[in-house]
């Protein structure tokens, strides 16, 4: 979530890149300043302090320096000997000069500054960590670790301080400042080839944390990859860096990526990967926040005004989200004297800063009989009127936008003090601070706020505006050990008080967090969801894609809420359904599209979930689908049998560096035509039964109702005009016998379809005698076509499926079925003999004690 008066103080590298990475504002679409008071005056302030390249106003901490030593003192990494002295060439080492990956060149001239030390001390082999030494200690160090040219490449940076978004290029000036994951392609190799010497191989660059410092990677005009390391405090220094960057290899990307972190994992030991992490039970349930449906001004009323108003459509939420306006917060009271003055107000077009002054809710969520119940009325509600399941609140890293404010006598236990971002002094002597938690308080400042909220009934918190701990560093041992402290605390309150994980992370795009993340399971994925700004939605897409590439190994992303009743309302929907995260919408009380929602939310609540973060094919991770006019964005997932498979046109818009903001900008033509493979489900093999599966698959098309069978390695055509998309259900086709097939495709009417399918047996019967087999192929676009009798009307196979929720149940069938059954009972079936698509109703959920519907499909 991003203020509407947003905060947005930088740090010393976006400073060089501020172009590139300055606050895009709309107003009255997001939250109040943390920090100053409007969004645009926010930034302008920031802008006029930290143009140019400084050092940052901090103070010394000797205690938290780290040691040096001199270049002479470090010793090249030992060689790997084997049997009889024979040299074992490491798969990633750097030679000659040279970072040399599975004997592929991808950096050159790599300086003698540069050092190598080899990964398998982390659990690999596969890679290597960089560092590099310098003549003086120093906060921050740019040193470059060789010339990259002639691949392909794709990174997560960070265009504003709180968020990620993906840049692709194919030298090393195209690598944006604030990198902090790079993953390149060599242009050699092919990925169909099964030999390792002529498969496309893969490397994964990860700035890391080494001790107080952060690493973020860049490029220079000269092609050059940069490393940049700083520490947030000009007192902590160091000269002498061995871990700073690993690098990983290895010829499939997804792969390649989670051993990459899992080796990264091994070496710090301060975070924990996703599937380590308990998921908090929102994930499974559609829900509602309050943010776009009332912005600050929610209250009580409010809420079970929004609450009712889904329901009573047919799409109950499960939980809701009462995001910011629910605080006892209020301004500084020079602030509160100044803005008395509209001849101030006038000249300085500016809000008061707000800051927590309280632990409990503000009178907006007061019962009036009786005070004293508090927020714990309205949980009430939620629950027992609206049979919610979980009720979370939002509340900011430090409190609030403005943090914890000082002198006031409910909050002096905490030892809050006010500090400046590290901007220039002219901004620093003119502006409020941030009502800063001293560190060693900060256990007790959540613990104490976590605890009131679980007495009353609160589940789970947003935690939003966490990058900005990095601004604020100084005296307290820089950036790193700042957010350390701080994330350490919040883990070990939300363990106490939210027994469920209940916690999702917000604006939290920086490596400083994401590398000491032992507890939170959830974390949005982008830039916000913003319903007035027609510019963004293309955008938004895309960038929640490609930052679950890095996102996703660490947390399970969140692809924000949205409006059910909006122009892109279909374009949002169907991206939430495949994206593996909660599904929320924040539409107003009165104002949805329930045919929308019923695509994605079951009577009772539930949703379709797919299985892991939803990503970019294999194909689309090194294409630009926002800005290069050609390209379609194909996003893949996973269920337990089947896959899905969502392509999205999103070109036409991205951020655009000079004007410091999303713009539009014009395409070559009014659609883009593309194609869709059974395999560009990159791990579509698992949800075979059949350990011999051949590749053969069943895709049915969402949007058009059409089923097509496409052998191995067919492809389909698809074309799309901006702001179009289309969700394919892809199930592995069964062989049961010949001339017999079958794939199961889940409620059809569901965006996730395959979703619905819990559980899948095959049984074929011996004895049936076959004849008049017809076998054809008509093409890449028609598939494969296998038709069949049985002479003797035996029974040749039976599909037992079991099924999640209610709607039209779909599946692939060469041949009509003899018989379909739901529990104990036949129902009526619809069958399509061109296709192969047989249809029947589950008209309501399963009967109450049970989950599922068993359903029964006989073949003969």
């Amino acid at each position: 979530m991003v203020s509407n008066t947003c905060y947005c103080s930088r740090f010393l590298a976006i400073n060089r890149s501020l172009p590139s990475i300055y606050l895009h504002s709309k107003s009255n679409q997001r939250r109040i300043s943390l920090f100053f008071r409007s969004k645009q005056n926010f930034q302008k302030r920031v802008s006029s302090g930290i143009s140019g390249v400084g050092v940052f106003r901090v103070s010394i901490n000797p205690a938290l320096s780290v040691l040096s030593f001199k270049k002479g003192d470090l010793k090249p990494p030992l060689k790997k000997e084997g049997v009889e002295g024979m040299t074992i060439k490491p798969a990633v080492r750097i030679s000659e000069r040279k970072l040399v990956v599975k004997e592929r060149t991808i950096l050159t001239g790599v300086p003698e500054n540069v050092i190598a030390t080899s990964g398998t001390a982390a659990g690999s082999v596969e890679g290597v960590f960089l560092g590099a030494v310098f003549d003086e200690e120093n906060s921050r160090h740019v040193v470059p670790i060789g010339t990259l040219r002639d691949v392909r490449f794709m990174s997560c940076f960070r265009f504003k301080l709180w968020w990620m978004a993906q840049k692709m290029g194919d030298q090393g000036k195209d690598v944006p400042l604030e990198t902090q994951f790079l993953l390149v392609e060599t242009k050699d190799g092919s990925h169909l080839d099964s030999t390792e010497e002529n498969q496309i191989v893969y490397t994964v660059f990860l700035p890391l944390i080494e001790g107080p410092f952060r690493a973020v990677l860049q490029g220079n005009q000269n092609d050059q990859l940069e490393l940049c390391l700083e520490s947030g405090d000009a007192d902590t220094k160091a000269s002498s860096f061995t871990h700073s960057v690993y690098i990983h290899a290895g010829t499939d990307p997804f792969t390649t990526i989670t051993e990459a972190i899992r080796a990264v994992k091994l070496h710090l030991k301060t975070f924990r990967q996703r599937h380590e992490k308990k998921l908090p039970g929102i994930v499974d349930y559609f829900g509602w926040c309050t943010w776009d449906a009332f912005y600050q001004d929610v209250t009580q009323e409010g809420v079970e005004a929004g609450l009712e108003s889904l329901a009573a459509g047919g799409t109950p939420p499960k939980f809701v989200i009462i995001d910011d306006g629910w605080q006892s917060v209020c301004g500084d009271p020079r602030e509160e004297d100044k803005s008395s003055s509209s001849a101030y107000q006038a000249e300085t077009k500016q809000q008061p800063l707000l800051r927590l002054t309280g632990i409990k809710e503000n009178e907006k969520f007061q019962n009036k009989d009786d005070p004293t119940v508090g927020i714990k009325n309205i949980v009430n509600i939620a629950k027992e009127k609206h049979g919610l399941k979980y009720v979370y609140v939002w509340h900011a890293i430090t409190g609030y936008w403005g943090g914890v404010r000082p002198g006031v006598e409910e909050m002096e236990g905490y030892g809050s003090r006010i500090r400046y971002p590290m901007v220039s002094k002219g901004v620093v002597d003119n502006e409020p601070g941030l009502g800063l938690v001293n560190p060693k308080n900060v256990y007790k400042f959540y613990n104490e706020l976590h605890s009131y909220l679980a007495d009353a009934g609160i589940d789970g918190v947003k935690v939003d505006v966490q990058c900005i701990l990095e601004t604020l560093g100084a005296e307290l041992g820089g950036r790193v050990e700042l957010t350390r402290q701080y994330h350490q605390a919040l883990d070990a309150s939300v363990g106490r008080n939210f027994p469920d994980n209940g916690i999702i992370a917000c604006m939290s795009h920086n490596t400083d967090a994401l590398y000491c993340s032992k507890q939170t399971a959830v974390v949005r994925a982008s830039d916000d969801f913003y319903p007035r700004d027609p510019v963004s939605h293309t955008i938004h897409i895309a960038a929640v894609a490609y930052n679950s590439v890095f996102l996703g190994e660490f947390m399970q992303p969140d692809w924000d809420m949205f409006h059910s009743l909006h122009p892109a309302a279909e374009y949002h929907a169907s991206a939430r359904a495949i994206s593996g995260g909660p599904i929320y919408v924040s539409d107003a009380p009165g104002r949805h599209n329930f045919e929308l929602l019923k695509k994605l939310v079951l009577p009772d609540g539930s949703i379709l979930r797919a299985r892991l973060p939803g990503r970019p094919t294999r194909d689309c991770l090194f294409t630009d689908p926002a800005r290069d006019g050609v390209s379609l964005l194909k996003i893949w997932n996973m269920n337990k049998y089947t896959g899905v498979l969502g392509v999205y046109n999103c070109q036409g818009a991205a951020w655009n560096s000079a004007a410091r903001k999303n713009t539009f900008h014009q395409t070559k033509t009014d659609s883009l035509s593309g194609h869709v493979k059974g395999h560009d489900v990159h791990l579509i093999s698992e949800a075979s039964l059949d350990p011999e599966w051949a590749g053969d698959s069943a895709v049915y098309c969402h949007q058009t109702g059409e089923l097509i069978t496409l052998p191995y390695n067919a492809a389909m055509p698809v074309s799309l005009k901006v702001l179009e998309h289309e969700i394919f259900t892809i199930a592995p086709i069964k062989n049961l016998a010949p001339g017999f097939s079958f794939a199961p495709l889940g409620l059809i009417n569901m965006y996730n379809s395959g979703g619905a399918i819990v559980d899948l047996k095959y049984e074929v019967k011996d004895g049936a005698k076959l004849s008049e087999l017809d076998i054809e192929y008509g093409g890449e676009s028609s598939g494969l076509h296998v038709r069949a009798e049985n002479s003797s009307n035996e029974l040749v196979g039976k599909v037992c499926m079991e099924i999640k929720g209610c709607g039209n149940f779909g599946a692939y069938s060469s041949a009509k079925p003899r018989k379909c059954s739901v529990g104990y009972s036949e129902v009526q079936f619809d069958y399509d003999s061109l296709s192969g698509l047989v249809r029947f109703s589950l008209e309501k959920l399963p009967e109450e004690g049970l989950k599922v519907h068993v359903v029964e499909v006989e073949l003969s």
